[in-house]
């Protein structure tokens, strides 16, 4: 995982390779997670994975832990954004 940061807010940032072979930006802080079909929320867990979710678990519901897309939380995202793109960060996975 390769940490930078972004070139338009100044977070940090980590870079993931997600399974499809695309490098993702996510927020640096990985967060607590519930994995559920069909959740709004989306993570991308440390292997590339990107999930339907239930973000703002405590500790004993959790299934795992990951990191937000970038695109989600970043105010100058769309600068970013290529054509097509879905706007909730998932990159259509």
């Amino acid at each position: 995982m390769k940490k930078s940061t972004c070139r338009g807010c100044g977070a940090p940032i980590v870079w993931i390779k997600t399974t499809a072979g695309k490098s993702m930006p996510c927020d640096a802080e990985p967060v607590l997670y519930k994995a559920r079909e069909g959740a709004a929320g989306k993570i991308v867990t440390p292997n590339g994975e990107v999930l339907s979710c239930d973000l703002d678990v405590g500790p004993d519901e959790a299934t795992g832990i990951g990191y937000i897309s970038h695109f989600v939380t970043c105010p100058q995202a769309e600068q970013f954004r290529r054509k097509g793109a879905p706007k909730d960060g998932s990159h259509g996975n």
